[in-house]
């Protein structure tokens, strides 16, 4: 891995049995960690209920590159975004509880956790987005890349799902289905991922805690 992941044994606290502790010790033991329903539903209620009534027009087309290489490439990424200031209830309400996840890690894990910037995402049907990673090594900023979906009644045949790719050449594909509030913690610069495409559209908010 390329950060490394210290253990404060000094943390205690209500967490210490819930969700945060749960993703500290994920991350710890194995760079990633994937929670299936686990957003507190009124926050995944507000989300929802905010992404589906955005107007069109919010939304960008999401483009692959940094700065001059900067470029809009449907072979590559299909989906569109509209980044969250905090502006909107939902926003602010999603910007405050990532706020505490990043205190936490940073306690319990000395991450060095920053900043945070997020995004709401929308793929229509059959748009995907290749197989890429968050954070070029020694490159960029980010540190973990965090994701969570907006769906009640997703099944395995309408597709859409992540694929993260373990930097272990003999571990298996993990893949998760964009389920209702599942959220998903990895290393941005250990774990190569893609979208598959998805027969319906496929709603989720992605983001990254940086270090800058």
């Amino acid at each position: 891995m390329s950060v490394a992941l210290r253990k404060n044994t000094s943390c205690g606290g209500n967490f210490e049995d819930g969700l945060f502790s749960r993703i500290a010790r994920d991350l710890e033991a194995q760079g990633y960690s994937i929670n299936p329903r686990a957003l507190p539903d009124r926050l995944t209620r507000s989300l929802s209920y905010h992404h589906s009534h955005m107007e069109k027009g919010a939304f960008q087309t999401a483009g692959v590159g940094r700065t001059a290489g900067y470029r809009h490439d449907g072979r590559i990424r299909g989906d569109e975004i509209c980044w969250i200031t905090g502006e909107s209830l939902a926003g602010n309400q999603w910007l405050k509880w990532t706020a505490e996840l990043r205190r936490y890690l940073n306690h319990r894990l000395f991450l060095g956790l920053r900043t945070f910037e997020s995004h709401f995402a929308h793929y229509a049907p059959n748009t995907f987005y290749r197989r890429h990673v968050d954070a070029f090594r020694g490159t960029s900023n980010r540190v973990l890349s965090l994701i969570i979906y907006l769906h009640q009644d997703w099944g395995i045949k309408d597709g859409g799902e992540l694929i993260i790719y373990p930097s272990d050449a003999g571990s298996e594909a993990i893949s998760v289905l964009p389920h209702w509030g599942t959220i998903v913690v990895f290393l941005s610069e250990d774990f190569p991922h893609e979208v598959l495409p998805a027969r319906r559209d496929r709603y989720s908010v992605a983001g990254w805690f940086r270090n800058d």
